[in-house]
């Protein structure tokens, strides 16, 4: 199984801003928005402020953290490899890094057919 081929990553960036915020707000985890207010992004909750639903899915994991979105953005995702980045600025969303001068996004790239087979699992969300 330690050849499948994970659907999220992260920058060192991302991955430094993830720890800062781990030491300051404890287990975390990420959920791929697609709403009107955030428009489609990644943001950043303290695990226990946010409560996932069944029709949740869990995408991956990034430097221990999970990657939630719903099955509907799955679905489009599931043909996406997705990057999580750092940019300057504050987002204005929710997400615990708003305030910190940076914001989360995400960036994609599409799979290769090559690639296609070998793709970890989009699993169920935890009840």
């Amino acid at each position: 199984m330690s050849d499948l081929i994970p659907r999220v990553l992260a920058t060192l960036a991302a991955r430094a801003l993830i720890e800062q915020l781990r030491g300051r707000h404890g287990e975390l985890l990420f959920y791929q928005s697609h709403g009107c207010c955030a428009g489609s992004a990644p943001m950043c909750f303290a695990a226990h402020e946010l409560k996932l639903n069944a029709d949740d899915r869990r995408l991956g994991d990034v430097a221990g953290v999970p990657v939630y979105a719903s099955a509907a953005q799955c679905d489009y995702l599931a043909g996406l490899e997705m990057t999580l980045d750092v940019a300057p600025g504050n987002s204005g969303s929710f997400g615990l890094e708003d305030g910190s001068g940076q914001h989360f996004v995400a960036r994609f790239r599409l799979w290769s057919d090559d690639e296609v087979p070998r793709l970890a699992p989009i699993t169920a969300a935890p009840a």
